[in-house]
């Protein structure tokens, strides 16, 4: 089975799940609504992925991968409504749908996303299977530090405070690193974490993480510059129009895409015998460069 059956398939069998619980926790009110329309955003489910794929090698039953994973696209999608506000990146449509504050109304967008980023806490808090408080306890600190004021928030404010900026590689490296890879971080990361693996096996899921929240930044502003509406479903070019710091704009596409291989490539080498184990995570990190190079 190639990765994007793979991949597919995954959505599939996630969006099934998400929805219930989603039905179960929410109600019929405007917010709820908001929420719900905020969360069915058409996205692939990447990071859910990631998390079903972690699971499988950490040891953690299918419910607390579900768990980890519906948290994590609480966050994601709660970071994509706040990201399509006027007062952000001001984009009204996302993913071929009108964005949440054009579909309901800003004020609603903005709780909206509020409520999901504390539902996110509320289902990894509460609904785990899981009984070692300790692992869950540090899951939730650890959540909480890398989506906050040195983690994806603060990637989302240097995102902004960069515009029109010219900036070295290493600054926008660390803006990637926190808008982008630390979410990516968590999800490969957290059933590591979780089930009390050793400090080598957790440092290798983190990285692989990190590594693969780069290469999807990377293919995410190769496809604004080159993409139309109908392909990525939200207005294209945005990123020269806006200003945008990025990697291609500062060392151009073929050198982003060299950096990107000669980074998976470290990774491999350094990781060579438990890749052995596991090719399918090589193949994923290969998956997305092959769309763009």
């Amino acid at each position: 089975m190639n990765l994007n059956t793979l991949i597919n398939a995954n959505k599939k069998n996630f969006d099934i799940k998400f929805k219930k619980i989603l039905k179960n926790k929410l109600d019929k009110s405007s917010l709820s609504k908001a929420m719900y329309y905020g969360s069915m955003n058409g996205g692939k489910r990447i990071r859910p992925f990631l998390v079903m794929e972690s699971a499988k090698i950490a040891n953690i039953s299918t419910n607390d991968a579900f768990i980890i994973a519906s948290c994590i696209e609480c966050i994601h999608s709660y970071s994509l409504i706040h990201d399509d506000l006027p007062s952000m990146d001001d984009d009204d449509y996302r993913r071929g749908k009108l964005s949440t504050h054009k579909k309901f109304n800003e004020a609603t967008a903005i709780l909206a996303g509020d409520a999901l980023h504390d539902l996110a806490f509320e289902l990894i808090s509460g609904n785990l299977n899981n009984k070692n408080e300790s692992s869950k306890l540090r899951l939730i600190n650890i959540l909480s530090l890398y989506i906050g004021h040195k983690g994806l928030a603060l990637g989302q404010a240097l995102d902004l405070e960069f515009e029109n900026k010219t900036l070295t590689k290493n600054k926008i490296l660390d803006m990637y690193s926190k808008k982008t890879g630390k979410l990516f971080e968590f999800s490969f990361s957290a059933p590591f974490i979780l089930n009390n693996k050793s400090k080598k096996d957790i440092q290798f899921a983190k990285e692989y993480g990190m590594l693969f929240g780069l290469i999807f930044q990377v293919i995410d502003d190769l496809i604004d510059e080159t993409g139309n509406f109908k392909n990525i479903g939200k207005t294209p070019g945005k990123d020269i129009e806006q200003g945008k710091s990025t990697l291609l704009g500062l060392i151009g596409k073929e050198k982003v895409i060299y950096m990107c291989y000669n980074k998976i490539n470290k990774f491999v080498k350094k990781y060579r015998f438990k890749l052995n184990r596991y090719p399918l995570l090589v193949d994923l990190l290969k998956f997305g460069m092959k769309r763009v190079s």
